[in-house]
């Protein structure tokens, strides 16, 4: 059985004291209470973990052991209770959910300099897909993360009215393909042979195609030919540039190319595909002052170094 948890506090004290006295008043309980633990603690452990020498009290070997086991938990526990009313400076650790992309583009950055302001805060950081991202924050995995919240209906554990949704970012994304692709096969053609071409998507969801589709023409596909899958928009557009088929791309990933030419948007109409990247937490989840000190540094950040992503 473990000593009881208030006599291994006094342990402590009196060690680092050496007094009984001085362990009281660091406590604020009478030296005689201080006294009761020791002898308490002393016969539970069926030993001695003090001699008393010209009144000071001398650790004995057990005393030392003790004290070795004891003091890098209560030197843990006082850390981590004064953290806990997160006051003051921001400090802990930040259980942060992102997409991939932004994840590895941005997150990094961001948060190495808002750690050269605040070095006692640590982060985690998990690069997921919106629903494992939304099971991570309600069962309290995550803060919070930064999620695609796209064009159509996530089934989200609890349903979507149990979050709550600030958004951050807004993109948009375009259908698009290389130049040889577009004057080979795509210029002048009409929905039902767009429809046969060849597509390029992240992994095997057609979503964000059928949602382009329905924008565009009123009516969607059941199924695609996906002729190459990833799931990282790097690899996406390469296949693009290399004239593999049509696929969708966050528009701000290919401003060069399309400035050069050598990558084409298909764009029958005015209507554009927009995805909003949202901070998620659970509703009932009081946010914490790390946090929000965070959440604000990510916009202001985002505003300053990154003109390309749209704040909302």
């Amino acid at each position: 059985m473990l000593p009881d948890l208030n006599r291994l506090k006094v342990f402590f004290h009196i060690y680092n004291e050496l007094s009984s006295t001085g362990a009281a008043k660091k406590l604020h309980i009478t030296q005689s209470g201080v006294s009761q633990h020791l002898k308490k603690l002393e016969e539970e452990l069926d030993t001695r973990l003090f001699t008393r020498v010209n009144r000071r009290l001398v650790p004995t070997s057990a005393g030392h052991r003790l004290y070795a086991v004891v003091s890098g938990f209560m030197d843990e526990l006082e850390r981590g209770v004064r953290h806990l009313s997160d006051d003051g400076e921001p400090s802990g650790l930040l259980r942060i959910g992102c997409p991939p992309e932004l994840g590895r583009a941005y997150l990094p950055r961001i948060f190495a300099s808002f750690r050269r302001k605040y070095p006692q805060v640590s982060m985690q950081l998990e690069l997921a897909d919106p629903t494992v991202l939304f099971s991570m924050v309600s069962s309290g995995e995550l803060d919070f993360a930064y999620i695609d919240i796209l064009p159509f209906i996530m089934d989200t554990p609890g349903g979507i009215s149990s979050y709550s949704i600030t958004p951050v970012i807004r993109e948009e994304f375009v259908l698009a393909c290389s130049r040889g692709y577009y004057e080979s096969k795509v210029a002048g053609a009409k929905y039902e042979q767009l429809c046969t071409l060849d597509f390029i998507g992240y992994k095997t969801d057609i979503s964000l195609f059928r949602s382009w589709f329905k924008l565009n023409y009123g009516q969607e596909p059941n199924s695609l030919n996906l002729v190459f899958t990833a799931d990282s928009s790097g690899a996406l557009i390469r296949a693009v540039e290399e004239g593999m088929g049509l696929g969708i791309i966050v528009s701000h990933q290919i401003n060069r190319q399309i400035a050069e030419g050598k990558i084409m948007v298909i764009q029958p109409g005015s209507e554009k595909l927009h995805n909003t990247i949202s901070c998620v937490q659970f509703k009932d989840k009081r946010r914490t002052a790390t946090e929000d000190m965070f959440q604000k540094h990510f916009r202001h950040e985002l505003d300053k170094n990154f003109a390309k992503l749209k704040l909302c």
